[in-house]
Formats: C-alpha cells, structure tokens, sequence
C-alpha cells in the first residue's frame, strides 16, 4: 500500500505544476489577442457623448475596474487571488454581468447534453463491440464498419453534415439554438420543456453516434484478445458452459472500457465544444465563441479554465483507478523504494 501512495503523492505534484502552468497561459494567451477590449466597451457606453475629458475619465476608470491599469505581473497575481476566492472577474462582453455568472449558465446545458450522449454511446459501443467479437456476422461485417466510419469523421464535420441533410433538407430537427427564438427561459413551463427537448434531439444524436464508433473499436479489440487468451482455451477444454467463458471474457475486456468512460465524462465539458458552436448550442462552446469574437479576455480565460481544470481533474481520478484496479503499479513503485 506504501507503493500506491507514493504513485499517487507524484501524480498529486505533477498536476498541481500542471495547474500552475496551465493557468499562466491561461491569463496570457488571452491577452495576446490584438485589439483594445476597453476601448470597445468605453466606445459603446459613450455614444453620442463628444466630451474627449469625459470619455477619457471613463476609459480611465473601466481600466482601474478590470485592472489594467496595473502591470502584467500585478494582474496576474491579482487574478490568482480572485481565482482562490471563487471570483473569475467581470465580463468585457455582457459587462456587469460576472464571468462565474455566465459559466454558471453555459455549463448546465453542457452537462445535460454531454453526460446522456457519453454515457448511452457507451453502452451501445460497447455492446456493438461485444457482439462484433462474439457474434460476428452482421454485426462485425456490416454494423460495426458503419459506425468506425461514422467515428472517423470529427464530431463538428459529422454536426455539419447532419444539420444539411436532417434539419435544412429534410426539416425532421431543428438546426441551430437549444431552444425556440420566440422563447424565453421558463423552466416551469411544459411549452418550454418541449423545445428544449426538440432542439436536443440532433446535438445528441450526433454525440452518441461520434461515441459508439470509438466505444465498440476499443471493445471489439479487447473482447477478440480475451477470446484468444490462454485460460479461455483451457476453460474450454475443461468442459465450463461457454456463456460463463464469455461472462468472464467480457468483463475482463470492459476494464479499460471503464477507465476511458470515467475519461470521457471528466473531459466532457472540453469535449465536442465546436460541434455544440455547429448547432448554437448554449453551451460553454458557443459562450467561448462569443468571448473569443468579443475579446472578451475574463470570460475566455474563465472558459479555458473550467476545460482545464475538469481534464486534469478526469485524468488525476483516472490515474487513481488505475491504481486501484492494476497491482503492477503499485508494485512497481515498491520495487523503485
């Protein structure tokens, strides 16, 4: 058990630097962008105003409330305080409105759509795979090369093509938005409830399809390996009933089926962000579009970090499963004392 702590105390550190670094570029990157976002604002606030002095006075004070008045690396340490103390700053774009306020928004509907469509692509990929390895037949000579092709094509191209064909051509969903225009948001109207539920429909068809091509390769692939395992072959010729061969064959296979699904489900808030831009999905793909054409410095940080931080935080989880589920690793550090 020492040998596992220790795995998990290196792991622990190397994050926490990964963390650091990832939240300098964080604050840099976005600063980077050519353009003055405060003129923009100042120039939106002061329309028709023809006083110079006054719109001086108020570019001045729209750079002492976001901090820009300050050097680069007093921002950033400022911004590292307001990290510790949950305050992601005030947006450029939608200016009072906060950037915690408008992740807050965006996230849920990411999670509503991402965690179904992960989670059911799962399940379909790997029991496609499943069958592909056992059964074969249909399902490994035509079912099975559809979806490897459907997994082949990127999430946005495959969102692209189905909003051509199924929205525009076709009219069987709507292409764009997670809710009708003429809508306001009323999660207590059953009205409301209904267009939401009509505009999921094809974002989430378009994830689970991306997922069960990925899904059943991996499983299919493990599933063939464990049929041709040593203690398959000696099961067999000791006479065990083969449906308990395969009950044992299949959950050996989706060990590491599980690991990626716990991967998948933490990276899900970075995942498929431009095919949720595709269908103008309110999510945090589309609220980082905004920020990113708005330069919107606070928000596109406040997006970039919220991605970073669920990826680390799948991977540090992941890693500790590992440790739990494979024995080599802790042996291996055992041996390194």
């Amino acid at each position: 058990m020492n040998g596992y702590w220790k795995y998990l105390r290196k792991k622990f550190l190397w994050y926490l630097v990964t963390l650091f670094v990832a939240v300098l570029l964080n604050f840099m990157l976005p600063r980077l962008i050519p353009g003055n976002p405060v003129a923009t604002l100042v120039a939106n606030a002061t329309t028709g105003l023809t006083d110079a002095q006054a719109i001086k006075q108020i570019y001045d004070s729209y750079m002492v409330e976001f901090g820009l008045d300050k050097s680069g690396f007093e921002q950033f340490f400022i911004y590292l305080g307001k990290l510790f103390q949950g305050d992601m700053g005030l947006s450029f774009s939608e200016y009072p409105r906060s950037v915690s306020d408008i992740i807050g928004t965006a996230v849920p509907w990411t999670l509503r759509l991402q965690i179904p469509a992960i989670i059911v692509g799962w399940f379909l990929g790997n029991s496609l795979g499943a069958l592909a390895a056992y059964r074969k037949g249909i399902f490994d000579k035509v079912l099975f090369p559809v979806f490897l092709f459907i997994a082949a094509i990127p999430s946005f191209g495959l969102a692209m093509v189905l909003v051509h064909f199924l929205a525009n051509q076709l009219h069987w969903f709507p292409g764009r938005l997670g809710y009708a225009f003429d809508m306001l948001i009323d999660w207590s109207s059953p009205a409301f409830w209904a267009s939401v539920f009509n505009h999921y429909r094809l974002p989430f068809l378009t994830m689970v399809l991306v997922a069960i091509g990925g899904q059943s390769l991996g499983m299919r692939e493990m599933s063939i390996y464990e049929l041709n395992a040593d203690y398959v072959k000696y099961s067999r010729l000791m006479g065990i009933k083969d449906s308990k061969i395969v009950w044992y064959v299949f959950r050996n296979a989706v060990l590491p089926q599980i690991t990626g699904l716990a991967l998948s489900l933490g990276t899900m808030i970075g995942g498929n962000l431009i095919a949720e831009i595709i269908f103008s999905y309110p999510g945090i793909g589309t609220t980082m579009l905004r920020a990113i054409t708005t330069q919107d410095f606070p928000l596109i940080s406040g997006c970039t970090l919220i991605v970073t931080l669920t990826v680390l935080i799948a991977n540090f989880l992941v890693d500790i499963l590992c440790g739990v589920i494979d024995p080599r690793i802790r042996l291996t550090q055992q041996e390194e004392e």
